[in-house]
């Protein structure tokens, strides 16, 4: 075996790929990890939360808010701590691949594609969608394409990533920044503190249609308000200081997140009947309208898609990562795990997805790629459990350096696995399809992957870390 080096300095790209050794620039500080991790999640505000209402009424869709939350919050607390000692491309698949095993890295690594990809589509869809429905307030019905916008965004947020991380982070981070004022100014002049709208939000309140039951049902959905806040450990490996920046952004970004969700939540309980509300492609975005305040419609309209460009791009550069990473260490063909000699970018892993993306794009309904996301994440979620667990049974603390450590351990964990547990169960009531469906992909690409890809791995080269041997072993 290789002597272990630091992550700063493991090679980016196998010297038979290229000359010289490419690295990932760090260039990247904390408030570029909190509008990685806000800005892929924050479209949750604007669309897809809402069916959890559908589900079970409004009442029920807050409560799954607060228990999603809760279940975020531990991913994020045990997110921090592994990624801010394994600080590599990947995230989750860098602290596989370092505390399980090849199996289990392959798949976590497949998880992280599959559930960016398909909040990239969704987002792409919900943009379509928008620009039709902003079209036809303006009485210009039929001049905007759906097809074309979902196309165009993903090519060019792709051509973003291309060409560097720096600013396309930074974009990210002004146009998050942009959506989140769009809610505060939203809630702000409805006055939800009011005695009228306390009324009229009690009026529209149904109390639980469908019984406890819908409470379950609406976790589902209620996931998609948090869903990706762990992305904010995929640039792990462009992060100038990855012990401080990652577990500042991710956590600053998890109590924005639990702030935006309560407002969203009221705004749309406090303006809409539970049967629009919870079928609602704009939720945000319709509420605005009903307010018959032009120039807060417009801002919301721009909120909405702003939120929308901000998610898609931070999937991608997600995507890219993992797959990157997947690439570099032969889990993939090695080809993937290239890095532009220019923009310092995994850029073939970044075109690869692009007509992936557009084909699902075009051919899914957006209920759907909402599924496949969270249930992707609910996967990794279940095994970031596990990680933890083995993480500081090998190295107990103080054995290594961590950047920080999660409080009241084993607790969060245990929390994280019963809430994925539960999360599994209202997923399969709504749509045990494709969780059966999904189940089994996972099943045939592992066996896959032991079969015809492990024997290209190279163990010994994968082990970047400066750590004592585990104990125990």
């Amino acid at each position: 075996m290789n002597s272990p080096v630091s992550s700063t300095s493991a090679p980016a790209v196998a010297p038979k790929e290229q000359g010289a050794k490419v690295a990932l620039s760090r260039v990247l500080g904390p408030g570029h990890v909190w509008a990685l991790g806000v800005g892929i999640v924050l479209v949750g505000e604007f669309m897809g939360w809402n069916f959890a209402v559908g589900k079970g009424g409004a009442v029920a869709a807050l409560t799954a808010c607060w228990l999603a939350g809760i279940l975020y919050t531990c991913v994020a607390m045990i997110d921090s701590e592994i990624t801010s000692t394994v600080a590599a491309a990947g995230g989750q698949y860098a602290q596989a691949k370092h505390i399980i095993g090849p199996l289990m890295a392959f798949n976590v690594g497949l998880y992280l594609v599959m559930a960016y990809t398909m909040l990239e589509v969704s987002n792409a869809i919900v943009a379509g969608d928008l620009l039709q429905s902003f079209a036809t307030d303006l009485g210009v019905a039929g001049s905007v394409d759906k097809q074309a916008v979902i196309v165009l965004t993903i090519v060019v947020l792709a051509w973003f990533n291309y060409r560097g991380v720096l600013a396309t982070l930074t974009l990210n981070l002004v146009i998050t920044a942009i959506a989140f004022i769009s809610i505060v100014t939203l809630f702000f002049y409805l006055q939800p503190w009011s005695p009228a709208f306390a009324e009229r939000q009690h009026s529209l309140l149904s109390g639980l249609p469908y019984g406890t039951l819908g409470i379950l049902a609406a976790l589902h959905f209620g996931l998609w308000f948090y869903l990706g806040i762990e992305g904010t450990t995929q640039a792990a490996e462009e992060v100038r200081s990855p012990a401080r920046s990652l577990p500042l952004g991710t956590m600053t970004g998890m109590m924005t997140l639990l702030i935006a969700a309560t407002m969203t939540w009221y705004i749309g309980a406090g303006l809409m009947p539970w049967e629009y509300l919870g079928q609602s492609i704009t939720p945000l975005y319709d509420a605005a309208k009903l307010t018959q305040n032009r120039s807060l419609e417009i801002f919301l309209f721009f909120g909405t898609l702003f939120a929308t460009f901000a998610s898609a791009n931070g999937c991608i550069n997600d995507a890219s990562r993992a797959w990157f990473a997947m690439g570099r260490d032969r889990y993939m063909p090695i080809w993937f795990g290239a890095v532009h000699p220019r923009y310092r970018t995994p850029y073939r892993s970044i075109v690869f997805f692009v007509p992936i993306a557009i084909l699902f794009a075009v051919s899914t309904p957006l209920d759907q790629t909402i599924t496949f996301s969270i249930l992707s994440g609910l996967l990794g979620y279940t095994l970031m459990a596990i990680s933890i667990f083995l993480f500081r049974k090998k190295w107990p603390l103080k054995t290594i350096d961590r950047g920080y450590v999660h409080p009241l351990h084993p607790l969060p964990a245990l929390i994280l696995m019963t809430l994925c547990c539960v999360a599994y169960f209202a997923v399969y009531l709504g749509y045990g399809t494709q969780l059966l469906a999904m189940m089994s992909f996972y099943i045939v690409v592992s066996a896959w992957f032991v079969l015809h890809r492990y024997k290209y791995v190279r163990r010994g080269d994968q082990f970047t870390m400066p750590w004592p041997r585990p104990q125990g072993y």
